[in-house]
């Protein structure tokens, strides 16, 4: 197995790259194993059946406290104890719920991921952070909990829906855009199609996005600096995602080209790469418009994590690769706003 390792306050986490899921039988004892999916993954991989199974609705309207409620019970019911290890296979909504029932239950199990999607193997499934919605706010309720491991499948990739592989590479693109302009223009040369059909260039690109997001993450795990740029669209991402129900790298790209006109009104960011951004952006299929209300985004965004006192913290690109945190009033963000 190809395996890499990093230390986060010191836990360790080993990352299990282009592995078969046929191997999660070595990583973790079957007998201790419960796993936990959602109904497509279920229907897409029948093998499942063999391991003690926990099955949730799929989609991001289940990712809440009612959800982890049925999954304790369920727990209980199979007798579940401490040195029990909560397995979480399928996307975002998947590897956030099990991180955050197994954080909670008898006051934390150890826990490991099988991302199945794009936006959950470059992205989701990494950093820790693990936690609920709260009906139209994101992640309202969760903790910081590393997971023991992580095995990462591309072939697991290849049931997806064409969609699924547009919404993830939205993260792919957050994290050329803060970190890494080599990789965004390996994107500019390349269409979505190219990493959906050559296995090889689609495992460089997992983990290239899995080595730039546990790098910010090891520096900085509990995101008092540099972790916050992980935020890069995320900020009206997460206000529009829920309120308007989209796909959360919809959500992320609308919310990338917003925070790149806002990059050029508040910080410099030059029309030539505002305009390649978006460009990159459509070259996957991704929205970066889109007709808001306003008033509604607004009042979601006053409740955002991210506030401070009587402002918000943004990023936005200095350049492209290069990303800064800068904190807008809430009074001038009403008006910024209100302009787009």
């Amino acid at each position: 197995m190809n395996l890499i390792e990093y230390t986060f306050s010191g836990r360790k986490v080993r990352y299990f790259l282009d592995t078969s899921f046929s191997r999660l039988k070595d990583v973790v004892s079957t007998q201790n194993m419960v796993i936990i999916t959602d109904e497509n993954v279920h229907r897409f991989h029948p093998e499942l059946a063999d391991f003690q199974l926990i099955v949730i609705p799929a989609g991001e309207q289940y990712k809440t406290q009612a959800t982890v409620d049925t999954i304790i019970a369920q727990l209980i019911a199979l007798e579940a104890v401490r040195k029990t290890v909560l397995v979480g296979i399928g996307g975002g909504v998947i590897t956030d719920i099990t991180g955050f029932t197994a954080s909670i239950y008898m006051r934390g199990l150890s826990f490991g991921f099988v991302p199945t999607t794009i936006l959950s193997q470059v992205d989701a499934s990494i950093g820790g952070k693990n936690g609920i919605d709260r009906g139209l706010y994101k992640n309202m309720v969760g903790v910081i909990r590393q997971p023991d491991f992580i095995l990462f499948d591309p072939s697991l990739l290849q049931s997806l829906p064409h969609d699924q592989w547009v919404n993830g590479f939205a993260e792919i693109i957050k994290h050329a855009c803060i970190k890494d302009i080599g990789l965004f223009e390996l994107l500019e040369q390349h269409r979505l199609e190219d990493f959906m059909h050559d296995s090889s260039l689609l495992t460089d690109m997992i983990k290239r996005n899995v080595v730039i997001k546990s790098n910010v993450v090891a520096a900085d795990e509990f995101e008092s600096g540099d972790r916050k740029l992980l935020n890069f669209g995320h900020t009206i991402g997460h206000a529009i995602e829920n309120l308007y129900q989209l796909p959360h790298g919809h959500a992320v790209s609308i919310g990338m080209a917003w925070a790149c006109s806002l990059s050029e009104k508040l910080n410099g960011f030059d029309t030539q790469g505002h305009e390649r951004v978006k460009r990159l952006l459509q070259q996957y299929l991704l929205p970066t418009t889109f007709l808001l209300d306003t008033e509604k985004v607004f009042e979601v965004l006053k409740m955002d994590k991210k506030r401070v006192g009587a402002s918000i913290n943004f990023v936005l690109l200095n350049n492209i690769g290069e990303a800064v945190v800068k904190p807008i009033l809430l009074s001038q963000l009403d008006t910024l706003i209100a302009e787009t």
